[in-house]
């Protein structure tokens, strides 16, 4: 797919005052058209639509020349698709899903890569766990610790404890912020599913009060 169309639909109904706000929002790291989630899908519901994403292979070179735009809002456009194109991803596309994680790297992105596209592939394929964020954990890039600690957060009742456990004692010490509060970000999630199994988690370490006031906003006082 040609991003062209797309680029001159977003040009049609940027908002520069809107574009300033949301480029603060994010500490002024991403230049942006402005334009709310709300009318961004919209142009792309037409323009997939149109070309009959759905039904057509996954076109990664789209994918990365997206993520190549200056603007955010193509960023979020690629994660969409992705989305989009969820049940033909498969182990093969991890490695770009790693780049995505790794380039242009704010929350707003690697959250959804994470929980949303990495999560889906891994729940279906298992084995790949131990060759993925397995070592994601043990890595240098905060954003790989990220991603490894929030790729089950959609897990519910599929969620592995046992990970989960030796992923947020692995990483309990870290004065990261972005770490810390994924971390009681996931046993948040975690205990909507079993509370007795985050307190064994939340007892088990020394984490940060960040971490313990996100983990424990479900759990029965």
């Amino acid at each position: 797919m040609k991003i062209q169309p797309l680029k001159e639909a977003f040009q049609a109904i940027a908002d520069p005052v809107r574009a300033d706000q949301m480029k603060a929002y994010l500490k002024g790291q991403f230049e942006f058209y402005g334009i709310p989630a709300s009318g961004r899908r919209q142009v792309q519901k037409e323009w997939f639509l149109k070309l009959n994403a759905k039904s057509e292979p996954v076109d990664l070179e789209f994918v990365r020349a997206c993520w190549a735009e200056e603007e955010r809002e193509f960023q979020y456009l690629a994660i969409d698709y992705l989305r989009l194109k969820q049940k033909e991803l498969n182990g093969s596309h991890i490695p770009l899903l790693i780049d995505l994680v790794l380039t242009k790297s704010w929350w707003d992105t690697v959250d959804m890569l994470a929980s949303a596209i990495i999560g889906g592939i891994l729940l279906g394929k298992p084995e790949l766990i131990g060759e993925y964020p397995d070592q994601w954990i043990e890595d240098e890039n905060l954003w790989l610790r990220r991603t490894a600690i929030l790729f089950q957060l959609k897990y519910r009742e599929a969620m592995d404890f046992e990970r989960l456990q030796r992923y947020c004692l692995k990483t309990q010490g870290e004065k990261e912020f972005f770490i810390r509060k994924a971390i009681g970000w996931i046993l948040r999630e975690a205990s909507k599913q079993n509370q007795e199994e985050v307190k064994l988690i939340l007892s088990a370490g020394e984490f940060s009060g960040l971490t313990i006031r996100e983990a424990s906003k479900y759990i029965d006082k």
